[in-house]
C-alpha cells in the first residue's frame, strides 16, 4: 500500500530534507511503493503541484520552494492496475488536496473517479456543507458500513483552514498505523518516521480523526 508524509509549519519550512528521506523510507517499504508519486503544497493561497510517473526514489528532483503545507505521496497500485500518472496522488481541486493510503474491499458507494482514492476524495466531499469535519465523519461512516472488508483506510485532506488526518486500519498495525512528530513548531505526520525530525514521534490511534489549523 501507499505511503503519505504531512510536513506543516505556519511560519515556513524547506521540504526537500524531508522529502529525500521520505524517498529513502519508500525505497525500503516492505511492500513496492514505486507507481509513481505526487506531492502539493501551497503557494499565494492555490495548490501546487509535481507527479512523476517513475518511482519516488528514482526521481531526484529536490527544488521544492519554501512553503507551509508540503503533502506527498508514493503509490503502490492496487494489483499492479491503472499505472498512470493522472492516477497519482495528491488528487487537488480549487480548495481541497487529498492523499490516501488502504485498500477496501466490496464497496457499494457511488462516487466518480478513476481510482478507489479518487473516488472515496469525491464521496466525502459531497458531504461537505461547510463542515469537513463532518463531512468526513459522515462519508466514512456509511462507507464503513458498506464495504465487505477494511484492510486499511488511511488519508489526508487538506483545505485552506485545516488538515484532517483519517485513520483506519484492521491488520498489520506496523505498517499501516501513521505517526506524528511536532518539533520547533514543525508538524509531521507520516507512515513511518523519518529521520529529518528527531522529535518525539507518537502513533496515530486507530479509527481516529484529529485536525491541524493550517
Amino acid at each position: 500500500m501507499c505511503r503519505l508524509l504531512l510536513v506543516h509549519n505556519p511560519a515556513g519550512i524547506d521540504p526537500n530534507a524531508y522529502l529525500n528521506d521520505f524517498r529513502t523510507m519508500c525505497a525500503e517499504s516492505q511492500e513496492y511503493q514505486g507507481h509513481g508519486w505526487g506531492c502539493t503544497w501551497r503557494n499565494q493561497n492555490q495548490w501546487a503541484q509535481y507527479h512523476n510517473i517513475n518511482p519516488i526514489w528514482e526521481d531526484s528532483k529536490s527544488d521544492f520552494p519554501k512553503t507551509t503545507l508540503f503533502l506527498v505521496h508514493a503509490r503502490s497500485a492496487f494489483r499492479d492496475e491503472g499505472i498512470v500518472v493522472e492516477n497519482n496522488m495528491p488528487f487537488v481541486d480549487e480548495r481541497n488536496a487529498f492523499i490516501f493510503n488502504g485498500e477496501l474491499r466490496g464497496v457499494k458507494v457511488k462516487a466518480e473517479g478513476r481510482i478507489g482514492a479518487e473516488k472515496i476524495f469525491n464521496y466525502i466531499k459531497r458531504f461537505d456543507k461547510g463542515d469537513m469535519s463532518h463531512a468526513i465523519n459522515r462519508a466514512t461512516g456509511i462507507i464503513v458500513n458498506r464495504s465487505r472488508y477494511i484492510r486499511a483506510m488511511n488519508f489526508v485532506l487538506a483545505t485552506p483552514e485545516y488538515a484532517y488526518i483519517y485513520s483506519l486500519y484492521s491488520e498489520d498495525e506496523a505498517y499501516f498505523q501513521m505517526q506524528q512528530s511536532l518539533e520547533n513548531g514543525t508538524t509531521v505526520v507520516s507512515s513511518r518516521p523519518i529521520a529529518t525530525h528527531t522529535g518525539a514521534w507518537q502513533p496515530i490511534a486507530n479509527k481516529s480523526m484529529f485536525s491541524i489549523k493550517l
